[in-house]
């Protein structure tokens, strides 16, 4: 039997479950049409918000490099080096709704059989931002998108209460994702910042709001390196620099170990895996984590902006391995997703040399033995 790639995630149908995440790849229409064509299963917008934004003068998006036989990290191109990681200063949309809006239409009919979903950004902590959240879920959904994702993740937004300050925060996931469930007629994902304490609380919020499922890792805060024959950051306006994201290959383990944090606690919901995909080993990651779907963007970025080679590569990958575990019964991702889930846990689990020895960090265990507590009487004296 020949190997089945399609996916049901979040009530959604996906000829098969790789998509381009909501980034500079998904920018306009001529992009998220060519990725359909090239055989993208989904494809998440760039965030769209009720205004225009201004970003930064320059280049938004450049790519980490490292030697292949010396320690160094730069963003200059030369011989022998290999893809690090992706960094951008870029925000959401420059483009606001009401250019979104016709376009998102004539996408759905030209590919109705395709997964597209509208990432939509507003404020947070007032009436006024609530129902700036409910106007973009409305004027999406009207157009026919399959689903919503809110933006809880832009890791470089100056407003205490957007992006990646509400993913921060329990309480502001569960106001924002209950306010546009209220009028949400189609699934509602939450994307999350991965630079939060415990990112269960998060999206503990955001799954009792009525999210239907949690999409990780955005970009992880990070700066630009330095020149150290200039002294200047290599990517800077007139010298400055601020916040930025890493993406790429260097955040995948960072991403998974945030995503397994999460398929461990909410073992019964639904999670969309971002961060460090390239081929089919890199997915499968988080497929094995409980992941239903992923998202990929740096690897698409640098393939003809939206990735024709690479999403070949992940379906013949996907396929490949199917074939080849066919003897265990796989067809399709249901029959190995979540595998791996139950083999991660704490610390203290880990077999030792003997298990006799360990006490847990505790007792003499790698510490110097305590001096013993005075005595009340030897501490008035020393008084």
């Amino acid at each position: 039997m020949s190997a089945n790639l399609s996916v049901t995630f979040t009530g959604i149908r996906f000829e098969n479950p790789f998509m381009l995440a909501s980034a500079p790849p998904t920018e306009s229409e001529s992009n998220i049409l060519r990725a359909f064509e090239a055989g993208w299963g989904g494809v998440v917008t760039k965030t769209i918000g009720l205004h225009p934004v201004v970003n930064v003068r320059g280049p938004k998006t450049k790519f980490f490099r490292t030697d292949v036989e010396k320690p160094r990290i730069s963003m200059q191109k030369r011989p022998n080096a290999v893809l690090h990681s992706s960094w951008n200063w870029e925000l959401i949309s420059d483009k606001p709704i009401d250019w979104w809006l016709p376009r998102l239409a004539r996408i759905k009919k030209e590919f109705p059989n395709k997964v597209l979903i509208a990432s939509i950004m507003a404020g947070s902590g007032s009436d006024r931002e609530y129902q700036h959240w409910q106007t973009l879920a409305r004027g999406c959904q009207e157009q026919g998108v399959d689903g919503l994702e809110l933006n809880f993740s832009c890791p470089h937004m100056d407003r205490e209460d957007m992006g990646s300050n509400v993913g921060k925060n329990e309480r502001l996931c569960n106001e924002v994702a209950r306010c546009v469930t209220e009028v949400a007629k189609i699934p509602v994902w939450v994307k999350l910042t991965p630079a939060t304490t415990n990112i269960v609380y998060e999206a503990r919020g955001a799954f009792d709001g009525g999210a239907r499922a949690i999409v990780s890792s955005n970009t992880w805060p990070s700066l630009p390196v330095v020149d150290p024959e200039t002294l200047e950051f290599e990517m800077n306006v007139e010298g400055q620099v601020s916040s930025g994201g890493l993406g790429g290959p260097a955040i995948l383990p960072m991403s998974l170990a945030k995503m397994a944090q999460m398929t461990q606690a909410f073992p019964d919901k639904e999670f969309s895996g971002i961060g460090g995909i390239s081929d089919f080993s890199h997915a499968l990651n988080y497929f094995l984590l409980g992941c239903g779907t992923t998202q990929v963007c740096t690897a698409a970025m640098l393939d003809q902006a939206i990735g024709p080679n690479v999403i070949k590569t992940l379906i013949r990958g996907m396929t490949e391995f199917l074939e080849k575990n066919a003897h265990r019964g796989w067809k399709s991702l249901e029959d190995f997703r979540g595998l791996k889930r139950g083999a991660i846990v704490p610390h203290s689990q880990i077999k030792r040399p003997d298990t006799a020895d360990y006490h847990g960090g505790y007792d003499a265990e790698g510490y110097a033995e305590q001096p013993a507590e005075p005595s009340p009487a030897r501490r008035s004296k020393e008084a």
